[in-house]
């Protein structure tokens, strides 16, 4: 399907049949992109032109239990604002907001004050709609932009920092319920229960392995390496390599080191990114989209929301060939949209929304990297964090209705 993650009915077998052949032989062929795009930890860590800096924080600095709750809502509430506009394209998230008063994007999206013709041409976000819009919200709702972090608190609580990719695929199968997965993660988890081991897990009629699904579970692992990129970027490989590979992994190596780099407390969103990228293959897609949107962004004159319009446009004309959850296009978008704001966290998390694409992934890395920077709840707007109600709701672990405060505490035990 085009925009949905499934199709509404299933699918003829002969085409399933097909299908399934078809992976296998293209298994088969050797990849070019495979020197460029290595997903051998080793390998990638040849390619870097230097270690990443290790262990720097500042002072009164790190894995506070403040800035980790800012953190904690931060990401919710980016993932919250994007939520009802996932899976339109770039037109319909315009339209909606233009719709209600609301562009350039400046708050949560509204139905109340919609033109009926545009709704009917921009239906809202089917699973959304009920728990997501301004004058719906009472608390997180439950999404897997949430699911994921919470499953690497239960991991590290459980096994530790020296986790291995299998733990992960254990914890997965005991606490992630199968219904709550999606394109690689869900080809992930059926090879498990097919009893295929991990890295195969990854690449085993797997289609979905380069988009954007191990980026949203790297968070945690930033977060509790304050100062220390490259060890923050070693453990998003280990979570990753169930699931992904190459493009796909290398999203969730740049998002920990970035989030790693901004807990240190001593440096601004610009040198996060540049801590992202030196984790990367510096000749992969990933990498080339991460320094395009950076590009992109200070390539615009005014610096201001309305501005950055202009800067969407460009990466859609340049990535819109890709999938909308496609890893690189997504990477392009978050670089652009932080450089962009400059770190602010209203700016960062609307402007990445704005862009189209994985809007709630976007969205909920942006607020989790603006919220670190700006170091406690406090300096988050309320109107952003209002509405969370301190809690999330979540089919994990037994953590439904968990508050943020007590995630930022169980987060700060486990900081390196």
């Amino acid at each position: 399907p085009d925009r949905a993650g499934a199709s509404p009915g299933p699918a003829d077998p002969a085409l399933r049949a097909l299908a399934v052949t078809l992976l296998d032989e293209l298994a088969l062929l050797p990849c070019p992109s495979a020197n460029d795009e290595p997903t051998d930890l080793t390998e990638i860590q040849a390619g870097w032109l230097r270690e990443p800096p290790s262990g720097r924080a500042g002072p009164g600095s790190g894995a506070s239990a403040a800035r980790l709750e800012a953190a904690w809502l931060g990401r919710a509430a980016g993932c919250l604002l994007g939520k009802p506009v996932e899976k339109l394209p770039l037109s319909g998230v315009r339209a909606l907001a233009r719709s209600t008063g609301n562009w350039p994007l400046a708050a949560y999206f509204t139905e109340i004050g919609l033109d009926p013709a545009v709704a009917a041409r921009h239906p809202w976000n089917r699973r959304s709609r009920a728990t997501s819009l301004a004058e719906n919200i009472d608390g997180m709702p439950e999404d897997d932009d949430l699911n994921y972090p919470l499953l690497g608190l239960l991991l590290l609580e459980r096994h530790g920092h020296g986790f291995t990719t299998a733990d992960v695929g254990r914890l997965w199968l005991d606490e992630l319920p199968a219904g709550r997965t999606f394109t690689a993660e869900r080809l992930a988890y059926r090879n498990l229960l097919d009893g295929i081991e991990p890295p195969h897990t990854a690449r085993h009629r797997n289609p979905f392995r380069e988009w954007i699904g191990a980026q949203i579970r790297a968070d945690i692992f930033g977060w509790t390496h304050p100062g220390d990129p490259a060890a923050a970027a070693a453990q998003a490989w280990r979570d990753a390599t169930l699931s992904h590979t190459a493009n796909g992994v290398y999203g969730a190596m740049f998002a920990a080191a970035a989030l790693a780099e901004a807990a240190g407390g001593a440096t601004d969103v610009h040198g996060a990114l540049r801590a992202g990228l030196a984790v990367i293959p510096a000749r992969s897609r990933l990498a080339r989209a991460v320094r395009f949107g950076i590009a992109a962004a200070h390539d615009e004159p005014t610096g201001t929301p309305e501005g950055f319009a202009t800067v969407v446009d460009r990466l859609h004309t340049a990535y819109g060939h890709h999938h909308w959850v496609h890893a690189v296009p997504n990477a392009a978008l978050l670089a652009a949209a932080l450089t962009h704001a400059d770190g602010d966290f209203t700016g960062s998390i609307c402007r990445a929304v704005s862009g189209g694409w994985d809007t709630d992934s976007n969205g909920a890395t942006a607020g989790s990297l603006t919220g670190l920077l700006a170091g406690s709840p406090d300096a988050l707007p309320a109107r952003w964090t209002a509405p969370l109600r301190g809690r999330l709701a979540t089919s994990v672990g037994r953590l439904d209705g968990i508050g943020f405060d007590a995630l930022a505490e169980r987060t700060a035990a486990l900081a390196v």
